[in-house]
């Protein structure tokens, strides 16, 4: 319907066009304006353009234009139509008299006069339409946290934006000397703690985090301190997106989750690294999951020869393999669909590609699920991560490093135990191989918690319920876990690998374990919904082999510290390897038979600690 209304407006300011321009050019002498035919002239000329905005891409609704956009359309509209107008005056003039008299200067009138009137009210009832959405829109009183010069930059993008009800009414900041500062006329308060204040002497409505650098320590702080106020919290983008793309209003996004979450990312300078993975042909296991395709484009990064990627997903492995190729590397990249657990095709791959560094990722994680499948756990986590140890040092392989996870501490689950079995037998053949001084494989082991955004972690699964209206589901409201980024453990298992001497544990500092319960309200409200009234929190119990608490450190481990900051090193007295190898064949017969209890209890057996929690394998904890 508007579109159709923008055509006749547009074809009525034609039409008066054409009437002006023969005033014009009569220089308004009324008596020869008779003489003229002026009306059939006009209806021609607005019929003709009335045609030409059917066609495809024009006459659209002009409040959906930039005004550059709405120049382009009149400017191409005119002129084309005083073009045609003018060939049909020449080809029809003679049959047409009235077009005779249209002669090329009142065209040329006619479209300067039609130009500057489609394009003014074009602009008149945009800046109509934009001011009465925005008389319609509840008025957003902004607080800017930053007085510096991305702050004063923020203010400027903001107060810049048409259409949008919006006012910064104060910036925040921690330097004391600001304090009573005026930016565009618009006070400048120092401490956190005025934002109470502002919230009810002002109606604070959001806040911006506009600060070049800031502690993921203070951020938090600031992020909190709004979810208490019921204040929507916003952050601008770091200063290296700056640089690559610019500043702009769209730029400006919602804090998420992980803004609470994160901390001092690792940096990872350590040059050895580089020595280390830089023409060579390196392999990472599980190249396809959360931690394997991050470690992929972490290793890329440092110009190995060949990187291999292995795993049993095709269309994860496919897609893996798509994004290296949007970019030109000087690395062979060679995609191997592959389930490790097949040993004699996995040896092949060894004979074949004879790899300098092995990263094995690839493992079952979900707790739950391996304890309904044990032999699933066993023959992944234990002999897969058995038989690459080994064709490891049968293939001379320089390095390998292990990824293991916080669940294998005093394990409470087939998963977790399966785990630590892995790390027991990495650990213990390294050792073991010490004393064989033409030895040079090199075994390291990382150990962490859960990463953010993984397949199957708790945020997106969180993220899902609060999208669908709730409820969300805890499973109990004192349940803690341990997070870190992606990119953060990629960077330590990169680390671990420089680092290593042989048979270490690396753990990387987690700092304080985040409360799930607590995790969930502050993804409610960072939805912008409130918890209990838009989307419940429900306690559906432990679920089957689940810790209320993980762990990084076992009792009877001693850390150590290290060059870097971040990361310590577990040492422990090794296992007796010719027993544990012995114990771990045994696995074989039983996954076979899928003989389930028969593996749950030589998991218990082979580690001590491991004790069922709301499982059925607790039977096992009864009996011994």
């Amino acid at each position: 319907m508007v579109k159709w209304i923008t055509r006749m407006t547009d074809s009525v300011i034609l039409f008066q066009s054409i009437i002006l321009a023969f005033f014009l050019r009569l220089n308004f002498e009324w008596e020869l304006i008779g003489d003229y035919p002026v009306a059939e002239c006009a209806f021609f000329y607005a019929f003709t353009g009335f045609v030409l905005m059917l066609l495809p891409d024009q006459g659209k609704w002009i409040g959906k234009r930039s005004r550059l956009g709405n120049l382009s359309f009149v400017t191409r509209l005119v002129i084309g139509l005083m073009v045609i107008a003018y060939a049909l005056k020449l080809g029809l003039g003679e049959r047409f008299l009235p077009l005779d008299h249209l002669s090329l200067s009142v065209l040329i009138i006619a479209s300067l006069l039609a130009f500057f009137a489609m394009t003014l009210y074009r602009l008149l009832v945009k800046e109509i339409y934009a001011a009465v959405v925005t008389n319609r829109q509840p008025q957003k009183k902004i607080v800017i946290f930053g007085a510096g010069e991305a702050g004063r930059l923020s203010k400027t993008v903001l107060t810049s934006q048409a259409g949008v009800n919006q006012v910064v009414v104060a910036f925040l900041d921690d330097d004391p000397a600001k304090e009573g500062e005026k930016i565009g006329g618009v006070p400048v308060f120092c401490g956190l703690e005025n934002l109470s204040q502002l919230k009810t002497e002002c109606k604070i409505t959001d806040l911006i985090i506009s600060v070049m650098y800031i502690s993921p320590r203070r951020k938090r702080e600031i992020i909190d301190e709004c979810l208490r106020l019921d204040i929507k919290a916003n952050i601008v983008p770091s200063i290296e997106e700056w640089v690559k793309g610019g500043f702009s209003v769209g730029k400006i996004r919602k804090i998420r989750i992980e803004d609470l979450l994160s901390r001092p990312e690792i940096s990872l300078d350590n040059p050895q690294v580089f020595r280390q993975i830089t023409n060579r042909v390196v392999m990472v296991t599980g190249a396809a999951g959360s931690i394997g395709s991050e470690l992929c484009r972490q290793i890329i990064a440092h110009k190995p020869k060949t990187l291999i990627l292995i795993d049993k997903d095709e269309s994860a492995l496919y897609n893996v393999e798509q994004d290296f190729k949007l970019v030109k590397w000087n690395t062979i990249v060679i995609p191997i669909l592959l389930d490790i657990r097949n040993s004699r095709k996995l040896e092949q791959v060894f004979k074949n590609f004879r790899p300098d560094i092995v990263y094995h990722a690839a493992a079952y994680k979900h707790v739950p699920m391996m304890e309904n499948y044990p032999e699933e756990a066993v023959s992944s986590n234990i002999l897969a991560t058995k038989s690459l140890a080994d064709f490891s040092v049968l293939y001379n392989v320089s390095q390998f490093v292990f990824v293991s996870t916080d669940k294998a501490v005093n394990p409470t689950n087939v998963m977790g135990a399966s785990k630590r079995i892995a790390e027991l037998y990495v650990q213990g053949l390294s050792e073991y191989l010490e004393a064989d001084k033409g030895q040079t494989t090199k075994f390291a082991i990382t150990r962490f918690g859960n990463v953010l955004g993984s397949n199957g972690s708790v945020i997106p699964l969180f993220k899902k319920q609060i999208e669908q209206g709730g409820p969300v589901m805890v499973t109990d409201p004192e349940i803690t876990r341990y997070f870190m980024t992606i990119s953060e453990a990629c960077h330590l298992i990169l680390e671990a690998g420089a680092m290593s001497k042989g048979s270490e544990i690396f753990i990387f500092d987690m700092g304080d374990p985040v409360k799930i319960l607590d995790l969930a309200r502050k993804m409610i409200q960072l939805s912008d919904k409130q918890v209990g009234k838009d989307v419940s929190i429900i306690f559906t119990g432990l679920r089957e082999g689940e810790k209320l608490h993980e762990e990084l450190v076992c009792h009877c481990e001693e850390l150590q510290i290290t060059h870097h900051p971040k990361i310590r090193v577990v040492k422990m007295k090794p296992a007796a390897f010719q027993k544990l190898n012995h114990q771990i064949e045994l696995f074989d017969e039983m996954v076979r038979q899928n003989a389930s209890m028969d593996m749950v209890r030589h998991l218990k057996a082979i580690v001590p600690e491991y004790t069922s929690k709301t499982s059925r394998y607790n039977v096992f904890d009864r009996m011994n």
